[in-house]
């Protein structure tokens, strides 16, 4: 049986519950995917336990049922793919692409965030270190459907950044691209504030000769004081009985035009209309968007 051509997947991190920002990222990835009848997979990126909320995993399931945004498949937790990316790591390690860095934060003030290889020919054993990977010095870069073409050079603007924690917790970058890859995830719809990891998630799909999903990078919500609503500004959780209102707000977030007939209908007609009307071209072409300014 041939791979459906569409497969999209929201990925929440259980440090908190789902707020009205990540409702837009996650009905974004979800009418992208519906609107093409392609499959829309979900998985819960539950790889730091010390900052994860007790609860949280399941208050997210549940919110999502209630706003009508079902998935296809089973849930893949993160925490359940570690020996998939100690896998990795070595074989990195092995081919002498990612190296064991012992650098302190101290050490690395000043340098705005740009590694500046000082353990890159130590030859650090790999126990309690982080892991880095080695970055080429070529630029990188990519044509997102909202945000237009976005362009680094991972040497000057990154440096060799860390696969997995001096803890011992594996890094984002690379659980996200691995199981995007074992997914086999087609388009990969998110929240802006993940466009400057794009570049080196690229590199490493090359790396593993993985196919490059397509991107789409919605605006984030801010609040008034600039910061975007996210878990760790204590944004409020989606209440289960807003769930059709909130539904609205999140379409004209998105620049879609919810007809007036359907602003008081349940969460299901609400989804079936905006699959059928979806048009990621209506979507801002910016990185932010003021809460307070929404309908």
């Amino acid at each position: 049986m041939n791979a459906p051509a569409y497969i999209g997947r929201f990925a929440p991190t259980p440090s908190g519950y789902l707020h009205f920002g990540s409702l837009v990222a996650a009905l974004a990835s979800y009418l992208d995917a519906r609107a093409v009848g392609g499959l829309w997979l979900l998985r819960m990126e539950d790889l730091d336990p010390p900052r994860e909320v007790p609860g949280a995993q399941d208050a997210i399931l549940r919110t999502l049922e209630s706003y009508g945004l079902h998935w296809d498949g089973e849930l893949v937790r993160q925490s359940g793919r570690h020996a998939e990316y100690q896998a990795l790591i070595e074989r990195l390690l092995d081919g002498g692409l990612a190296y064991a860095c012992t650098c302190s934060r101290k050490q690395l003030e000043g340098y705005q965030g740009v590694y500046p290889g000082f353990c890159r020919d130590a030859g650090h054993a790999p126990r309690d270190a982080a892991i880095r990977l080695r970055v080429p010095q070529q630029r990188y870069g990519f044509d997102d459907r909202v945000q237009g073409e976005y362009r680094q050079q991972l040497d000057r603007e990154v440096g060799d950044f860390v696969i997995r924690r001096r803890d011992g917790l594996y890094a984002y970058q690379l659980a996200v691209v691995l199981d995007d890859a074992w997914q086999g995830v087609s388009d990969v719809v998110r929240g802006a504030d993940l466009l400057d990891s794009t570049p080196r998630q690229l590199y490493l799909q090359e790396l593993l000769g993985a196919a490059r999903p397509r991107y789409l990078h919605v605006p984030l919500i801010i609040q008034p004081d600039g910061h975007k609503l996210g878990k760790s500004y204590r944004s409020p959780p989606l209440p289960a009985d807003r769930a059709a209102p909130l539904l609205v707000r999140a379409l004209h977030a998105l620049g879609q035009q919810v007809p007036g007939d359907l602003v008081e209908a349940r969460p299901e007609q609400l989804l079936e209309w905006a699959a059928r009307h979806w048009d990621a071209g209506r979507i801002p072409r910016c990185r932010t968007l003021a809460e307070a300014q929404l309908r």
